[in-house]
């Protein structure tokens, strides 16, 4: 794909300020720019590379001023970081921009989809699922009887969608991902041994959410695990059956939730947390990295550390903790003494 300094001005409402023919076909940081590349100018460190840039177009803030001659075209924009950004969304756009069917897939013939869909090869749709429009299934992906794709879904190569997930408008589903797989439900027996406990519940995912590679969804022992609008899940997360997280919370990789948990909304919650079974967090939450979280947490609560403190406590004691060996060896000194004494 290529784009010239009048188009992409034109896509950014800024204005060209050089040669508007100039075409681009590729993207570069200013410093490693050559021709047909495109970049852009945000940060004043790297003022310096603007006279020395072999990219064809670079976009700049339109107070930005030169103190020496340039060979690259400019397009000045009211923000060049925040204009950058949005190029690079629609140019996300326009290379995924797919449709149709390939060849060979398996769609049952009850399933239904809408408009403008493309469906990659050798994915499966299973019975009864239904599709909205401009959604894209890529190659690999399996979805099981009785689920639902809203519009603009998205779903990457490989992912596992089991049967009767909802999944809301504008999601999207990274590959790698297994959503609806049974939960960890296991009761023990007279003999020791663990007999397992039917999942016959479903996950929802509301609209806007954005699921990372190689995250784990479990399916509801009984009723629904539910992820709220606007959630955004890093990789490599486990959520177990009956958790329910609320909008707009992120999660970083490797965070494990186990069964029954609720989180509030507005959370931040850093990589690698540990968080119990049936519990409630509220509400704005901050949990640091490596946090283990076992007890209930109120609203607007910052933690840190295993299992986890109040963030300022958690620093006042970690404070003492790496002096605890000059500690020590003052206390058996006085102790010591005393016996002297």
């Amino acid at each position: 794909m290529e784009f010239t300094a009048n188009q992409i001005a034109g896509i950014l409402e800024g204005t060209v300020e050089g040669d508007g023919d100039v075409s681009v076909s590729k993207l570069a940081k200013i410093e490693e720019g050559t021709q047909g590349s495109l970049t852009f100018l945000a940060n004043p460190k790297y003022k310096s590379f603007i006279y020395t840039t072999k990219a064809s177009i670079t976009i700049v803030d339109h107070h930005f001023t030169l103190d020496h001659p340039i060979d690259t075209t400019l397009i000045r924009v009211e923000d060049a970081y925040k204009a950058f950004s949005k190029l690079l969304e629609y140019y996300n756009q326009v290379k995924m921009n797919k449709t149709g069917i390939e060849q060979p897939v398996f769609i049952s013939e009850s399933a239904s989809y809408g408009d403008n869909i493309y469906i990659g090869a050798f994915a499966y749709i299973g019975e009864n699922v239904q599709i909205g429009t401009n959604v894209k299934i890529y190659p690999n992906v399996y979805i099981g009887d009785n689920v639902t794709l809203g519009n603009d879904v998205t779903v990457f190569a490989g992912a596992k969608i089991y049967s009767e997930t909802v999944i809301g408008n504008n999601s999207v589903v990274h590959s790698g991902v297994i959503i609806g797989a049974d939960g960890f439900g296991f009761s023990p027996n007279e003999k020791g041994e663990y007999n397992k406990v039917p999942q016959i519940g479903n996950v929802i995912i509301e609209d806007h959410v954005d699921i990372g590679a190689g995250t784990t969804i479990d399916r509801a022992t009984l009723g629904s695990t539910i992820i709220r609008r606007g959630v955004k899940l890093d990789n490599q997360i486990q959520i177990a059956h009956n958790v329910e997280i609320g909008k707009n919370t992120v999660i970083a990789a490797q965070t494990g939730i186990a069964g029954s948990t609720k989180i509030g909304e507005n959370c931040m919650i850093g990589g690698q947390v540990g968080i119990v079974g049936h519990i409630a967090i509220g509400n704005n939450v901050r949990i640091q990295a490596q946090s283990g979280i076992g007890r209930n947490v109120k609203d607007n609560e910052v933690l840190q550390g295993s299992p986890a403190l109040n963030y300022g406590d958690y620093n006042k004691s970690y404070v003492h903790f790496k002096n605890l060996p000059k500690i020590v060896e003052r206390f058996n000194t006085f102790e010591k003494k005393i016996e002297n004494d």
